[in-house]
């Protein structure tokens, strides 16, 4: 395995560092100021558009996709420093608009969809112009298992009715959300429970598609973009508007989750980082009982923790993102999801280590940990809880000695 860094990816790390420091880190306060400001909180911050134009201008766009002529062209091992170097900022993903659920709605509209989707709904959302949501998620069934999913998309002539509900839609609260992607049953009766489920494009204007409520997460609304639990009501699409092709939902997941699973730990190593920064510069800072908290053995201990876990879990990370370039997302799946529980446990546990030192100010909107912790201990369910995929890494290794 060679992760040493290509000139191409010395090249934008350069660019993206220097961007970050002169656009992005200075105008974080800025873009939750004005956020605050509005009549309300689901408006975008005229500061995240500007910040955008100026990435696009650079050409610090898209750095996503691989082997597609429409990004970088960057393989996800080289993507990998670029993505962590995101993360340190909860605003600098979609500054280079390389956010969630974005990017894998992007990547199933580049792989599966048609010319017609891609002129429609992924110009512009390369482009920046148009934001979208993934419902895949039911309150009613444990989607943990997605061959539980109720929510049926039913063939009605030249449209498909959809109906169900939904949550933990991402982004959907964005005013700039013009297209869902909507997984549902086409075929509840087939045998096969895996040949079941389609992915469906629903626009977001559609007729009966109702927004029952935004959902927090441990408190925060994450506005602009938000996540909602929805009602889909009669809803009719187009007929040509299905990916791919009936029973193929579970397809299209695998070929979208691989990626966003592998984005999520790329951009947690950064906000791993950034915490660890905040730690050590905090226990520089203050002094308790005589002497500054960086010299207490405990608060050595952990930073030393924490920079060895950081450590271990990008070279996770960078095994992962190899596997998908040299042998494919499927072959790649048990790496994929050592990362999705490794990762975010460890971010977890450096975030935490970093608001202790922080005192009572670790916990206020006066420091990002409590934020960057609610994040890292949510990603522990998005796209998988950690006991699926350690069923799975489970299942894989005892395959290797049947």
């Amino acid at each position: 395995m060679e992760f040493e860094t290509t000139k191409r990816t010395k090249m934008y790390l350069e660019q993206i560092t220097d961007f970050m420091g002169k656009h992005v880190y200075p105008n974080e306060e800025v873009y939750h100021s004005q956020l605050n400001e509005g009549p309300t909180r689901w408006q975008v911050p005229p500061i995240l558009e500007e910040i955008k134009a100026k990435a696009r201008e650079r050409g610090l766009w898209n750095l996503f996709l691989p082997e597609s002529q429409r990004g970088a062209g960057l393989t996800n091992l080289e993507y990998a420093s670029l993505c962590e170097l995101m993360g340190r900022s909860p605003i600098a993903p979609e500054a280079f608009n390389c956010s969630a659920p974005d990017t894998g709605n992007m990547e199933v509209l580049e792989r599966y969809g048609t010319p017609e989707h891609k002129k429609e709904w992924l110009e512009p959302l390369l482009e920046g112009k148009i934001r979208s949501a993934f419902a895949m998620t039911e309150p009613k069934v444990a989607s943990s298992d997605a061959t539980n999913i109720e929510s049926s998309i039913d063939r009605d002539g030249d449209s498909y009715v959809i109906n169900g509900h939904k949550w933990w839609t991402s982004g959907i609260g964005d005013p700039r959300c013009k297209v869902l992607i909507f997984m549902g049953k086409t075929d509840a009766k087939n045998p096969d429970r895996y040949k079941q489920q389609s992915m469906i494009l629903v626009p977001r204007d559609s007729p009966g598609i109702k927004i029952l409520r935004m959902l927090t997460v441990f408190g925060y609304d994450d506005a602009p973009h938000g996540h909602g639990e929805v009602l889909f009501e009669n809803v009719r699409v187009p007929a040509a508007n299905l990916l791919l092709g009936e029973g193929r939902g579970f397809e299209i997941a695998q070929g979208r989750l691989g990626p966003g699973r592998i984005h999520h730990c790329m951009r947690q190593i950064g906000v791993a980082e950034r915490a660890l920064e905040l730690m050590c510069q905090r226990s520089l800072q203050r002094v308790a009982f005589g002497k500054r908290l960086a010299e207490n053995d405990i608060t050595l201990e952990r930073i030393a923790q924490a920079r060895i876990e950081i450590d271990q879990a990008r070279l996770l990370v960078l095994h992962a993102a190899y596997m998908m370039d040299t042998v494919g997302n499927k072959v790649a799946r048990q790496a994929i999801a050592e990362i999705k529980v490794a990762v975010p446990n460890m971010v977890g546990r450096v975030v935490d280590w970093a608001m202790q030192v922080h005192g009572g100010g670790g916990v206020s909107q006066a420091f990002p940990l409590a934020a960057m912790w609610a994040h890292s201990r949510t990603l522990r369910f998005a796209d998988g809880p950690d006991e699926v995929h350690r069923r799975q890494i489970g299942r894989l290794e005892l395959r290797k000695h049947s």
